[in-house]
């Protein structure tokens, strides 16, 4: 005779059956929300940015410099969570088949939280180079580069590093999560801490220098946070990534070479 108790174990054993969607739409909801608070302008004056861009930067204090550092993560997190999403979902679905008790959409939150916790990790150290470029005066009200110099600079550094072995190791395991899964799988939930922690840094390893460049067209330009995010999932996603990687490097130099032409 089934009971109230056999009815309720049989929903939730279909609701841990449907983990991966559950995840999924968890991704989806984070994603959403990182975009929607940069699309109201993150706690910045946008309106006074786009109307005052010469002005001298704010001054900073510890609570503009918290500002800026959830501004940059959340950044991170709408730009990079798409691209590394493949890589939780496959994470969650390897999990599920191991699995000798219930928690696979919990460790893959662990997952995603070491994934994460390096983007925080680079998100302070552009806040700090954001801090150092200011006091330098070479970025302005709006967040962008005030020397032409410097966004040449930028630019072909950032070309240049799309052909080092550095980005070409790193960009092989974003590409693959089956290939990182399969070279870094540890089980439990300081296992799963432990492979996002790694994921993120082959992540980083791979588009840290692309991220360099909101500071020649302005940290804060949606329209070049979304042609990064756009570009980054199809360099990870895409069977061409590596192709598409040396073509947007020698892109990257010819354009910072043309700007520093036009600087001398």
């Amino acid at each position: 005779m089934n009971g109230p108790g056999v009815l309720e174990y049989s929903v939730l054993e279909q609701v841990l059956r449907r983990d991966r969607l559950i995840v999924a739409v968890g991704l989806v909801a984070v994603v959403a929300l990182a975009w929607a608070y940069l699309a109201v302008g993150a706690g910045m004056d946008t309106e006074m940015m786009a109307d005052m861009p010469d002005m001298a930067p704010m001054p900073w204090t510890p609570v503009y410099a918290a500002l800026l550092f959830v501004m940059w993560w959340v950044m991170m997190i709408a730009m990079m969570v798409p691209s590394a999403a493949p890589t939780v979902l496959l994470y969650a679905a390897i999990r599920r088949k191991r699995a000798t008790a219930p928690g696979t959409a919990a460790e893959a939150w662990v997952f995603l939280a070491g994934y994460l916790a390096i983007w925080a990790g680079f998100s302070l150290v552009a806040v700090m180079a954001q801090w150092s470029l200011e006091h330098l005066g070479l970025l302005s009200m709006a967040m962008t580069s005030t020397s032409a110099v410097l966004g040449g600079a930028i630019l072909i550094a950032a070309g240049l590093y799309q052909f080092t072995p550095l980005k070409r190791a790193c960009l092989r395991y974003c590409q693959s999560p089956l290939l990182f899964l399969s070279q870094n799988w540890r089980p439990g939930t300081i296992g799963a801490l432990g492979m996002g922690l790694r994921h993120g840094g082959y992540c980083v390893g791979c588009c840290w220098f692309l991220m360099a460049l909101l500071f020649v067209s302005g940290v804060m330009n949606l329209v070049w946070i979304i042609g990064i995010a756009v570009y980054v999932a199809c360099e990870k996603l895409l069977p061409f990534g590596g192709r598409l990687s040396h073509a947007a490097g020698a892109a990257l130099i010819i354009s910072g070479a043309i700007l520093l032409a036009r600087a001398t």
